[in-house]
Parts: structure tokens; C-alpha cells; sequence
């Protein structure tokens, strides 16, 4: 664009705000604010100015999955986007601390088949095994590419990667003790992936539109031919044409009041498929991570009970022996917070307030907490305000993860029920990382996998589509009128004039699902969930935000990811409120038992954007491995 034409927007733009801003006040005649008005709307193809590009493939998102999907593209030919709203080393998955699973064997024998042994007893048997085999079988070259890519692995003292223990991870299918099978970079994995893969990524040539909000998915008859994307920092819209589109977005966790999640963290990829019709997979699994420091939220993670931490109440109790006589305090995530949450529930929380409990680490030795727990032991200091060599870190079960997203197979590739169809492709479309439901998390996700899974099934995208697609070839064109309906929402939401502002919806929802969808759920609660929801849904119509402009309108984004978190709330409720039993995260104080004649099965919600309605479906669990050797498993019950 020439600076002539960007001077004539922003005047234009300028104006516009003032008149918006006039009308607002009733300082023009109703006359005349139908004159400017109609004014204004003839002349929304030149305020919104679109870029077009045509390219193999898009990438959304810019995590682990996202990059590693980049990486595996771009060397493979393809002329590659990537749009990402942060800059990529700013993308959640440099948070991840504990680490990445793989049976290395560099502390003990270990085998791939005792990787997917603990997975599908983790997921509480609601994970897809055919997905769960192919994750465990990819899980030691993936860790040896990383390596290879440079990723600093915390090293043994004969310089094997170190692998460290961590919960619900067994050797010999749970009958030879705790496992030390997760490969870590101290207690920073994600920070040293993400930045690892980043340069691989640059190093490769892909093409990264930096600070770019994705919009809406373009699909044609069908079939997914590109994405709609907002510039941050120009205002013009930018609309892609590729072959294959990539999902990789991340989760919902800030639909909660209290979530490890990054303020950034708002399902804007799952929205986007949502608005497309496409059917969401098991939203009510929203994992608890059991220690979040109290009052924070922030990330305590797991390692930290790996390197020898443990739990206490307020009668310095190590309360895990009773929920988990064997594992203790690596017990499976789920049942640790749903044991520390009855603790409190039983008056033997900690605190003024009985409610919370201490997690303990300086017994340990400073040497331990210094090399392998650096980041944990600031991050209690300064949120805190606890020296973790002299003093236990207070900690509550915080929403840590979710299970749920868009459905896929273990090729990446987007799926759908169809009729008596339960694995329909969606052509163009894939998914990978937390956005997606492989789903090899099932109803709970073992710690460490969700980094293997980025890797794996962003791997897995990228080799889905070499096979379909060849680069340089002609894409399909795309359909009339494309992008017109994400241009109409955004200029709706930029101009919204109601009486609730973004700020007020928001905490509203986060209350809302805190209250209602939580650790610990019954059909009073979720029904009560149901309705107040709902409720807070229909406020959307009287949203106001107060920033008219375009150019780095923070006012407009967040009103934007408002509307993609309250897709995915709403969905979860409702899909909470639906599931009649106990399994993995899902935990129902009034039905405690797993039933698996009628409920081992995925729930599938689609979401109606305009009315707020719900439907749900359900769709078939994968009880097969894909391989002989790597026997298939019938569900039993589950303990620690």
C-alpha cells in the first residue's frame, strides 16, 4: 500500500471514530445519522482494505505444534505462512516446564508399549489407542529430532538426555514402579522448544505474518481454502488462498476465573472452525493442574513432585498416601486434584482460610533446586513471596489444559461425523496441539504429553499434507464474496454501542465456569451452569467498546477474543451438563462412577454463533492400536 493510501484510510478511519463517537453521545439528528451512516457502509471495502496471497499452505498459531508443522512444510518445498497474533517465542508453549515423554531408556529399560499402556489408562480409556500408538511410537524420534534441531536437554552425568519422573508413568504396565521417562531442559522445556523450532522455522524460509489476529476460516463447498487474518499493526485485512490450512492455536483456559494459561490462551483457532460448522470433541475435560500457586494461578509444575516434592494439609499430612497408595503424589493429575480439593473440602485446608495446601520442596537439595527446579523457585518467590529452600509453596488445583478441540485423526487431519460416517475428512483442514482432540488425551492428559504431542502431530500435518499435495500447483479458487461475513463481525464489534463493556461479559463468563464447571461437578451445578451461561452469551448483543479505530486497538481484540472464548465456554457447559458419569477430569459428585456401557463414547457440539444453541452428537472411541505388537486395551478400573 502507498503512504498516500494509508494517509486517506486513516483520515477516513479518524472520521469515521468522531461520527461513531457523535452518535453515540446523540449529538447528531437522526437525519443525519442515517445519511453518514449509509455513508459509512459504502465505504467499507475502503476502510477495510484486503491483502490477497496465494500460498501452499497457512499455518495458524506459532506454539510447538504450529512451528513444528512450519518446519516439516517449508523443507519440504511449500511455500508456507504462518500467521500468529504474538510474536512466536511469546506463544504458550514456552511456558511448559516438567518436560516430554519418550521411552528413551536413559535411566532404566522403558518400552514405547508401557508409554501406551499409562496414556489409555490416563485418558481413562476415552483416548482414540489408534492415535495413542502412533504418539508412543513417535515419541523417541521426535525427542532425537529435537535434539538434533539443537534443543539444550538437561543432560545425565555420562551425557544422555536426563529423563525425570513424573505422574501417571509406569514401567511394565504399572507393575514396575514409577518411571523416569520425561526428557527435560530444567524445568523450562517449552522456553527451549519453542525458540529452538522458531529458528528452525526462520531457518527454513517460512513466511511469518507476526502480530496478525486470524479471523474466520474460508471454506468452499465443503472444504477449508484459506483464512481471513487482521494485521495488528496496519488495520488492513489480509486473506490467504491455500491448499492445506493448520489449526494450531492453543486452548480456552481464560474462559476461567483461575487458569496457568496465558491471558492470550482464547480458542481463537476452535472458534474460527466453530463458526465453520465444524463440530467441536469432548470440551466438558478441562484439566485441573493440582498445583497452581495460590492466589496467582501460576504454573508449579510437576517435576517438582517428580524431583521428590510432596504434598501436606494442615496437619502436615502427606495426604496423597490416601488417595493413592502406590503413586502417591504422582498419582494421574485428576485424581491429585480432586484429592487435594476434598482436603480442603474437609476442613484440612491450609491457611487463615483453610483453602489451600503446601506443596513441599526444601527438603530437597539446593544443588536439585538450582539445576533442575530454577524456574519454579522464582516463580514462588516473586508470586509468592516464598523461599522455596526454607519454606513450602501454597498451591490449589488451577485449569491447567484442555482435553477437548477440534476433532482429528492421528494424520492431523480434521474429522467429522457424517451421518453413519464417524471419521469424515474434512478436505484442506488440519490440527494439531491443544486446538485439536487426537485424541490422545482422552478425558485426562498425562503430564509431559502435551509437548509430544505438539511435536508428534505437528510432524504428522505436515507429512498428511506432502502426501495430498504438491507444491506449486494450482489452488482451488476461492468462493464469492470471501471474507465478506468476518469483515461485517469485525466492523460490528469495532462500532458495537451497547452498555456492557468487554471487561464486565468476560469476568462474567470466567465466574461463571469457575463456579459451575469446576474440579468437582453435580446436575444442580451444571444446570444452574447451563442457564447463567446462556445468559451471559445473550449480553454479547449489548456489547460496547469504546476504541473506533484499527491500528493496534487492543479495545477491538479482546471484544474479538471475547466472542471466541464465550463459543467454547457455552459448548463446554452444555457438554458437561449432558455427560452422565464420572471419567477423567469430568467428576460428578452425584454420579462418582465411569460408565462405560453408555458414555465411552466422544461428545460432538456444534454452536450456533448467532442464537447461542447447542447440539450434541457423539461420535465412536478408537479401541484399536495400530500396530501388532502394541496390544489394544479393554478399560478397566482405574488406580494408583
Amino acid at each position: 500500500q502507498s503512504t498516500w493510501g494509508h494517509t486517506l484510510l486513516f483520515m477516513f478511519n479518524l472520521a469515521r471514530s468522531r461520527v461513531a463517537g457523535a452518535v453515540a453521545n446523540g449529538a447528531l439528528s437522526s437525519a443525519v445519522r442515517r445519511r453518514l451512516h449509509a455513508a459509512a457502509a459504502a465505504q467499507t471495502g475502503k476502510a477495510y482494505p484486503i491483502v490477497d496471497h496465494t500460498v501452499d499452505a497457512v499455518v495458524v498459531g506459532a506454539g510447538g505444534a504450529g512451528l513444528r508443522a512450519c518446519v516439516g512444510l517449508t523443507e519440504a518445498g511449500f511455500n508456507t505462512a504462518c500467521i500468529t497474533k504474538l510474536f512466536p517465542t511469546r506463544s504458550h508453549t514456552v511456558a511448559a516446564q516438567g518436560g516430554i515423554n519418550a521411552p528413551l531408556g536413559n535411566m532404566h529399560a522403558d518400552d514405547d508399549r508401557w508409554l501406551f499402556y499409562d496414556t489409555v489408562k490416563g485418558a481413562d480409556f476415552l483416548g482414540d489407542q489408534d492415535a495413542i500408538s502412533y504418539m508412543a511410537r513417535q515419541a523417541v524420534p521426535a525427542i532425537l529430532e529435537l535434539e538434533n534441531y539443537g534443543v539444550p536437554f538437561s543432560r545425565t552425568k555420562d551425557s544422555k538426555i536426563y529423563q525425570r519422573p513424573f505422574g501417571g508413568q509406569s514401567i511394565n504396565f504399572g507393575k514396575g514402579g514409577q518411571a523416569h521417562r520425561t526428557c527435560a531442559a530444567a524445568d523450562r522445556t517449552g522456553h527451549a522448544m519453542l525458540h529452538t523450532l522458531y529458528g528452525a522455522s526462520v531457518k527454513a524460509g517460512c513466511q511469518f505474518h507476526i502480530e496478525a489476529f486470524g479471523l474466520d476460516l474460508i471454506m468452499r463447498d465443503g472444504e477449508c481454502v484459506g483464512v481471513m487474518a487482521l494485521d495488528l499493526e496496519t488495520g488492513t485485512i489480509h486473506r490467504f488462498n491455500a491448499k492445506a490450512t493448520v489449526i494450531a492455536t492453543g486452548g480456552y483456559g481464560r474462559a476461567y476465573q483461575s487458569a496457568t494459561s496465558a491471558h492470550t490462551c482464547t480458542g481463537d483457532g476452535n472458534s474460527m472452525a466453530s463458526r465453520a460448522g465444524i463440530q467441536m470433541q469432548d470440551l466438558e475435560f478441562v484439566q485441573f493442574h493440582p498445583t497452581g500457586i495460590y492466589g496467582a494461578g501460576c504454573l508449579i509444575t510437576e517435576g517438582s513432585r517428580g524431583e521428590g516434592g510432596y504434598l501436606l494439609n494442615s496437619k502436615g499430612e502427606r495426604f496423597m498416601e490416601r488417595y493413592a497408595p502406590t503413586a502417591k503424589d504422582l498419582a494421574s493429575r485428576d485424581v491429585v486434584s480432586r484429592a487435594i480439593t476434598l482436603e480442603i473440602m474437609e476442613g484440612r485446608g491450609c491457611g487463615p482460610l483453610k483453602d489451600h495446601v503446601f506443596l513441599q520442596l526444601s527438603h530437597l537439595p539446593a544443588e536439585v533446586l538450582h539445576s533442575r527446579l530454577p524456574g519454579i523457585s522464582e516463580t514462588a518467590k516473586i508470586f509468592a513471596g516464598v523461599d522455596v529452600t526454607r519454606e513450602p509453596i501454597p498451591i490449589l488445583p488451577t485449569v491447567h489444559y484442555n482435553m477437548g478441540g477440534i476433532p482429528t485423526n492421528y494424520k492431523g487431519e480434521v474429522v467429522q461425523r457424517k451421518g453413519d460416517n464417524h471419521d469424515a475428512v474434512v478436505p484442506g483442514l488440519y490440527a494439531a496441539g491443544e486446538a485439536a482432540c487426537a485424541s490422545v488425551h482422552g478425558a485426562n492428559r498425562l503430564g509431559a504429553n502435551s509437548l509430544l504431542d505438539l511435536v508428534v502431530f505437528g510432524r504428522s500435518c505436515a507429512e498428511s499434507i506432502k502426501a495430498t499435495y504438491k507444491p506449486g500447483a494450482p489452488n482451488k479458487p476461492l468462493p464469492a464474496g470471501a471474507g465478506e461475513a468476518s469483515i461485517a463481525n469485525l466492523d460490528a464489534v469495532r462500532f458495537a454501542n451497547g452498555r456492557v463493556p468487554t471487561s464486565h461479559i468476560r469476568a462474567q463468563m470466567q465466574l461463571c465456569m469457575q463456579q459451575h464447571a469446576a474440579v468437582y461437578r453435580t446436575e444442580k451445578t451444571l444446570v444452574a451452569g447451563v442457564k447463567k451461561i446462556d445468559e451471559v452469551f445473550t449480553m454479547m448483543k449489548d456489547l460496547k467498546t469504546s476504541d473506533r479505530g484499527i491500528v493496534w486497538n487492543s479495545d477491538l481484540v479482546e471484544a474479538l477474543e471475547l466472542q471466541n472464548l464465550l463459543s467454547q465456554a457455552v459448548q463446554t457447559m452444555h457438554a458437561a451438563a449432558n455427560r452422565k458419569e464420572s471419567r477423567g477430569a469430568h467428576a460428578r459428585d452425584d454420579m462418582p462412577k465411569r460408565n462405560d456401557e453408555e458414555w465411552l463414547k466422544h461428545t460432538l457440539t456444534s454452536f450456533d454463533d448467532r442464537t447461542g444453541k447447542v447440539d450434541i452428537t457423539y461420535r465412536n472411541v478408537h479401541q484399536h492400536s495400530l500396530y501388532p505388537d502394541m496390544e489394544s486395551m479393554k478399560p478397566f478400573a482405574r488406580t494408583y
